[in-house]
């Protein structure tokens, strides 16, 4: 995954700039990477980006569980069926 470093900050250089960083991000900015001991802790994306991204997230899910569903269907044999009445 390529990052753009220019986008990277120190958590403790973010705590002086946080209005300003919001601000940026809020206006389209692309997101900011926030960095902690030199390691990314953490990434501020701008609400309809990440709502985008919740939903694309749910939407591989009902992909998977649609695929899951034929792959179970494939060996579902009607006749194979109990009835109700003989479960009771």
């Amino acid at each position: 995954m390529l990052l753009d470093t220019d986008r990277m900050i120190p958590i403790t250089k973010l705590q002086k700039e946080l209005p300003k960083r919001i601000r940026d991000i809020s206006a389209g900015g692309s997101p900011l990477y926030v960095l902690k001991n030199n390691e990314m802790e953490a990434v501020m994306l701008a609400p309809a980006e990440y709502e985008y991204l919740m939903n694309l997230s749910e939407l591989i899910e009902q992909y998977e569980i649609n695929d899951a569903i034929i792959k179970r269907m494939k060996n579902y044999k009607r006749s194979k069926n109990t009835k109700w009445q003989d479960l009771k």
